[in-house]
């Protein structure tokens, strides 16, 4: 059993490997002026941090616990398991068994989305100019994933948890949501990225 599973492993991180290597949108060249977005990456999970001004009427202040809050020139998404997120604020409170039924996709997503200042690139903060073209088809793309539904208050004061659509699985992953957005922007990208150093790697 414990072979079986450990040869698992071996293949899926094989297969995120080999994604993550192969490369969309390699020809483009980076602009010398545009929108300045970033992606950062805790070591598990990536999001993507873009200007707050394209999403002012759906990311509203009445939203969260300190509406003030909401004047943040940035915003922060990551898309994920709906239970895992909205019970796990911190490592300490990651349990097996919702780990588990995520990676399954057993359940529904959502998106969150802090409220944040403009980021200092560095370590595990990459910052990227895109075109006006490619920032309204990411635009498009983080809007196109908010679904119908309640919103949740966050874990603090400057966040919020928002309906989404898709699933989320051992196959659609947190980091594979940010690297489909990043392809379809037209940044250069794996073409399968569930690990978050798939989507780093190519920033």
């Amino acid at each position: 059993m414990l072979g079986s599973l450990a040869l698992v492993v071996v293949l899926y991180l094989a297969a995120a490997g080999l994604g993550a290597g192969l490369a969309t949108n390699s020809g483009r060249e980076p602009p010398a002026r545009g929108v300045r977005i970033y992606v950062a990456d805790n070591g598990v999970h990536t999001d993507l941090i873009l200007p707050a001004a394209a999403f002012r009427d759906f990311a509203r202040p009445e939203h969260l616990r300190d509406p003030r809050a909401a004047a943040a020139p940035y915003l922060a998404f990551g898309w994920g398991d709906r239970d895992f997120y909205l019970h796990t604020a911190q490592w300490r409170d990651v349990n097996p068994w919702r780990v588990a039924r995520a990676l399954v996709g057993a359940g529904s997503t959502v998106l969150h989305v802090a409220h944040v200042p403009e980021p200092r690139a560095g370590g595990r903060v990459r910052a990227l100019l895109l075109r006006p073209d490619e920032y309204r088809r990411l635009v498009a793309y983080v809007r196109g994933t908010v679904a119908t539904g309640p919103v949740v208050r966050g874990y603090g004061a400057r966040d919020a948890f928002y309906s989404a659509k898709g699933g989320y699985s051992a196959i659609r992953t947190c980091n594979e949501w940010t690297g489909r957005g990043l392809r379809e922007a037209g940044v250069p990208m794996g073409i399968w990225t569930p690990l978050p150093w798939g989507v780093m790697l190519w920033l």
